[in-house]
């Protein structure tokens, strides 16, 4: 084997075995004295061109790296949870409930504004849908829920949703009810709704929401 073929091998292992790319000068210091680097790495990378591997110079620093037409084979796709905001739980147990409900029902219910981005992102998870539009002046948009929100907490109906017998045993209400509470029934037919036309598709400012720093008044 001649001194440039066995420089060759001994830059290969320094690179394969390192943590991080190498100039040629920490490769210098690392081989005898008088390696002929240059021209040993040319070879090598002469050597792994076209295969699985390829050495490449970056910034000044020599690697080991995947060729960019393989670089696919590298991707991996995975799904990760999105945990909801409290605002956004709160909003989506509104729409289960009490569903039709429109943006100024949420906004009663919880006392706040409603923001654009908590809607926006109970539609975008396939949670909530527009449903109509209510019979009253103005006509404002109605939510409910999906066959996606039934599927995500496990639900055969909305008839399935917790009572209050339930909700009180878990400790979600009070164990001094008022007189009279009852919780909604989001199951029974709404007789003050007309479904949405085809393509009617509300405008953020009409159906949403009337202010841009809602968002930061939400709690």
């Amino acid at each position: 084997m001649s001194d440039l073929q066995e420089t060759e091998r001994m830059i290969e292992a320094l690179l394969f075995a390192a943590a991080e790319p190498l100039s040629a000068a920490d490769l210098a210091a690392r081989l005898p004295e008088g390696a002929e680097v240059g021209p040993a790495l040319m070879a090598l990378k002469a050597r792994y061109a076209g295969r699985g591997v390829e050495l490449a110079c970056v910034a000044d620093c020599w690697r080991f790296q995947t060729p960019a037409d393989l670089a696919f084979l590298m991707t991996k796709e995975r799904e990760e949870p999105r945990r909801l905001t409290k605002a956004a739980q709160e909003t989506l147990a509104i729409i289960a409930y009490h569903q039709p409900v429109t943006r100024a029902d949420i906004e009663a219910i919880r006392g706040v504004q409603a923001s654009r981005g908590t809607l926006d992102v109970l539609l975008e998870l396939g949670m909530v849908r527009m449903r109509g539009r209510r019979r009253t002046p103005g006509r404002p948009v109605t939510y409910g829920t999906t066959d996606g929100f039934l599927e995500h907490y496990g639900l055969a109906s909305l008839a399935d949703l917790p009572g209050a017998a339930e909700m009180k045993a878990a400790g979600l209400l009070d164990l001094d009810i008022p007189a009279g509470f009852s919780v909604p029934d989001p199951s029974a037919p709404a007789d003050d709704e007309d479904p949405l036309d085809e393509g009617d598709v509300p405008e953020f400012h009409q159906d949403f929401l009337g202010g841009e720093d809602a968002a930061a008044r939400e709690s």
